[in-house]
């Protein structure tokens, strides 16, 4: 098939200028809206239900109906309900709504308990949470229908031999009928250029491809221009392991990305370790005064040894961290890792760094956004030219900001080769969970006290 003439881009369809364009590219959702007045309207219409028009304490009701709206949509938002969606495809919300509705109501529970009021009567919860799962399941439906409305229908690119392409196509064209498949290329053929030249919005390989033929590019071009991109699910790719398969045509495909967290559990991410953080500040600053006292008096002047490391997205910035070797460890210039009872580390320093208290310091990177307190550790800018070059995909480790511990820390020692840490950096990525990153905290407080361990 024939790349046809790309139509314009929906920042200049008239439909789509305007203020809500500039709304919507600066994070605006309709689902916000649309999630407020349906779960209001749910509280509303339960209380009327239960007591008629003459309701028990109504200021009270009203308010609790305001503050259990909020509470659910904040746990929506942090659950990714109102992430970008890709157009393309019928995604399964159900199951998804009702744990984080559970979870909503949960935490609205947690919330008011103590002042032994709730957020709506006792009795009204359980058809409250089924009417909440109704509403946010179907406004999502609503959501795909008026974003098509407004910018217009998917607009396809098939990727795959020219018998697998033609056979999406006629499925597509009897159980999708709002895509438009716009061209056909094989795999390999300059997807990109083809994706740029028809104007796609989606791009489907259709064949049983391997993840050579897609990672690291074209996907991180695709995707890093706003398409979709979708990978057939086989049976080769169900080994990889499929929690969100998504229907296109009546066939199952996954849709996959260049990054491996979404922004939403970035977001959630940070908002757990600022919490910690906060409880945490009684202990750890003493423990920093401490230490910084312990450095002072063992290695003398200069307690805090700066360097230059690589963070988020390959961006560098200037980590700090308790001295724990002499002055002009490396006076040749040349950057090396540390070894097994490296001659540098000044005496009686060498348990800080086998129980990473040298690390300490760069609590405050945490709070300035430049670090995590559970990430990939952060190397040296000279050191990582040298691995990226040596070691397959070890850009990825920079997706997310680096950290003080992480899952290579707990498990692999000191002087593990950078190879096999990549490994556990990169399963910490793809499972990532804030109970993943407790687990890693708590592993990494027994190190501090067993380190032997």
């Amino acid at each position: 098939m024939t790349p046809m003439t790309p139509p314009s881009s929906p920042a200049t369809l008239p439909e789509a200028s305007g203020l809500y364009l500039r709304l919507w590219r600066a994070g605006f959702r309709w689902l916000y809206v649309l999630d407020a007045v349906g779960i209001l309207a749910v509280t509303v219409l339960v209380t009327v239900g239960r007591f008629g028009t003459d309701w028990p304490e109504p200021a009270e009701l009203v308010f609790g109906m305001l503050a259990l709206t909020a509470i659910l949509q904040v746990v929506f938002y942090f659950g990714g309900l109102y992430e970008k969606q890709a157009r393309l495809g019928h995604r399964m919300w159900f199951a998804r709504v009702v744990g984080l509705t559970l979870v909503g109501l949960a935490v609205g529970l947690v919330v008011v308990l103590p002042t032994g009021r709730y957020a709506v009567p006792r009795a009204n919860l359980a058809a409250v949470g089924v009417g909440v799962v109704l509403v946010a399941t179907a406004t999502r439906a609503l959501s795909r229908r008026l974003r098509s409305r407004r910018f217009g229908p998917p607009r396809v690119l098939l990727v795959g031999s020219s018998e697998q392409t033609a056979l999406a196509a006629s499925h597509l064209s009897e159980t999708d009928r709002m895509a438009v498949v716009v061209a056909e290329v094989p795999v390999g053929a300059g997807v990109v250029s083809a994706a740029d030249a028809s104007g796609a919005t989606d791009v489907v390989f259709v064949d049983d491809v391997s993840l050579g033929d897609v990672m690291p590019e074209p996907l991180g071009a695709l995707d890093g221009s706003g398409r979709g991109v979708y990978l057939r699910v086989t049976a080769t790719t169900a080994l990889l392991g499929l929690r969100d398969v998504r229907e296109i045509g009546g066939m199952p495909y996954v849709a996959i990305r260049s990054r491996a967290l979404h922004p939403h559990q970035l977001r959630l991410k940070r908002l757990v370790e600022l919490g910690v953080l906060l409880v945490a500040v009684p202990l750890v600053v003493p423990l920093l005064v401490v230490a910084a006292v312990y450095v002072r008096l063992v290695a003398g002047s200069g307690v805090l040894f700066r360097q230059v490391r690589t963070g988020r997205d390959g961006v560098p910035f200037t980590l700090a961290k308790f001295r724990t070797m002499r002055h002009g460890a490396e006076a040749d210039g040349s950057a090396r890792l540390a070894a097994a009872g490296d001659d540098r580390v000044v005496r009686g320093c060498r348990w800080m760094r086998r129980t990473r208290l040298d690390e300490l310091p760069q609590v405050w990177h945490v709070v300035r956004g430049q670090m995590s307190l559970v990430g990939p550790r952060p190397e040296r800018p000279e050191l990582i030219s040298e691995f990226e070059a040596a070691i397959p995909g070890y850009g990825r480790r920079h997706e997310i900001a680096p950290g003080i511990t992480g899952l290579a820390q707990v498990r692999a020692g000191y002087h593990t080769d950078p190879a096999y840490k990549l490994g556990h950096d990169l399963q910490y990525l793809m499972s990532w969970s804030p109970v993943l990153d407790l687990q890693i905290l708590a592993r990494t407080v027994l190190v501090v006290f067993r380190p032997g361990s």
